[in-house]
């Protein structure tokens, strides 16, 4: 499920070319769809504290708390933490997010510029390197921004493939332990007071069939110490950046290339709302008042809508 992102930068150009009002370039559309996708998917917790306390209809895709959750499950991931003495680390890469590139490389020159791949998802995530499928140390290339040197002059041809993995852990979720035999169990998360008030009884100090943990600095304490494997924690991710990649034209024209794009991760059911957002700093970038304010006024009826 996602929308697809040449669909919204078609629309957003339509819109805004109608009356000739400027232009929005590749660039300037992928750095507002990110910021634009984090705004909205940002709301959704907020929005599903809210709908929590508020009854809700029992009537068929009209539970709003459902349909949040529905929004939220497309992000939703499992993974393994960790252990590193005395704490878990968390797993910061659901494996997921990915940007990949291939270069050809020419006779004898070390240094390529990524086309696909920026320099923020090189510096945010894990970089793997194969030359002709061979995975590389890190010393056989430096990757300086969005250009990548590699160590030694390369034959003609050789195909250089690079992942990127991004490191897209957003928000924790429940946190389990299972040990041989034994039931999993859900650990309950609980703050220094606590577990200096659980340490103090026998009765309700923390075991491996009631373990505890406290979450500090993105790192997860067990208790007892004596669990060291054997966690899995359920957590969200973030959406990836969206991309709307492209080839030039004969007349140095911008021709979509869908094989290198990246879809917007929202519910399709987000589309109208991604677009009124777009426009709304579209407004901002191309000067236009009048953007700006139907923009807003849309966007804000739709925040009405939803919240009645």
């Amino acid at each position: 499920m996602a929308i697809n992102v040449n669909t919204v930068y078609q629309t957003v150009l339509l819109i805004l070319n109608k009356e000739q009002r400027g232009y929005m370039t590749p660039l300037e559309f992928n750095k507002i769809g990110t910021q634009t996708q984090l705004e909205i998917f940002e709301t959704y917790f907020e929005s599903l504290n809210q709908q929590i306390r508020i009854p809700q209809t029992n009537v068929d895709y009209a539970d709003r708390v459902l349909n949040l959750d529905e929004k939220i499950s497309i992000f939703k991931t499992t993974g393994t933490p960790t252990y590193t003495a005395p704490s878990f680390s968390l797993p910061s890469e659901s494996g997921l997010a990915q940007a990949t590139e291939t270069i050809l490389t020419i006779l004898g020159t070390v240094n390529y510029t990524f086309q696909t791949i920026t320099a923020n998802e090189l510096a945010a995530g894990s970089v793997q390197v194969f030359f002709d499928g061979v995975l590389q140390a890190a010393t056989a290339y430096t990757i300086n921004g969005v250009i990548i040197t590699l160590a030694v002059a390369p034959a003609a041809n050789v195909d250089v493939f690079v992942i990127v993995t991004l490191d897209d852990f957003y928000r924790l979720g429940t946190v389990t332990y299972q040990a041989g035999a034994l039931n999993t169990q859900e650990l309950e998360r609980v703050t220094r007071s606590q577990l200096y008030h659980l340490n103090s009884s026998k009765l309700t100090k923390p075991s491996t069939t009631y373990p505890v943990y406290l979450y500090e600095n993105q790192r997860l304490l067990v208790y007892p110490t004596t669990i060291t494997s054997g966690i899995s924690v359920d957590y969200i991710r973030k959406p990836k950046d969206p991309l709307w990649n492209f080839t030039s034209g004969s007349s140095a024209q911008y021709i979509y290339n869908p094989d290198t794009s990246i879809n917007f991760e929202l519910h399709d059911a987000e589309q109208t709302e991604l677009i009124l957002k777009i426009l709304l700093y579209a407004g901002v970038v191309i000067k236009s008042p009048e953007i700006i304010q139907v923009a807003a006024q849309q966007v804000q009826q739709e925040n009405i809508n939803q919240q009645r």
